[in-house]
């Protein structure tokens, strides 16, 4: 991965999932939050719950492939955890790698300021 530094403290991880936007699908779970640097940092999670070693690994190296070849269309500057689900073990490669990318877009878009969408429920 070319652009791309990987996240490995814990407290990186749980800060992400406590401050960054989420987004999920059937397959995979994305926590993205700008880090104020020149390049994105990756995790990969994948629980215990999803298999043995050997099962957790294959679903740990598709998640990388996916993120390694959509890389240079990412913005840089983003933390980013993906947590695996259940479904991408058996999840076709194309399906997987359209939904990190929809998933990252909807995690890397700012939020509307609360003011502003207060407002607009008022009208």
């Amino acid at each position: 991965m070319i652009f791309t530094v990987s996240l490995k403290k814990n407290h990186e991880f749980r800060r992400l999932y406590n401050r960054g936007k989420s987004a999920a699908s059937r397959y995979m779970v994305v926590y993205c939050r700008k880090n104020g640097r020149a390049e994105n940092r990756v995790g990969i999670t994948v629980s215990s719950k999803l298999g043995g070693a050997v099962r957790r690994n294959r679903i740990r190296r598709r998640l990388r492939e996916a993120y390694r070849l959509n890389e240079r269309s990412l913005t840089p500057g983003h933390d980013i955890v993906i947590v695996a689900r259940q479904g991408s073990y058996d999840a076709d490669f194309g399906d997987l790698s359209r939904d990190l990318m929809r998933l990252y877009g909807n995690a890397s878009a700012p939020a509307a300021p609360s003011g502003q969408a207060h407002a607009r429920r008022r009208r």
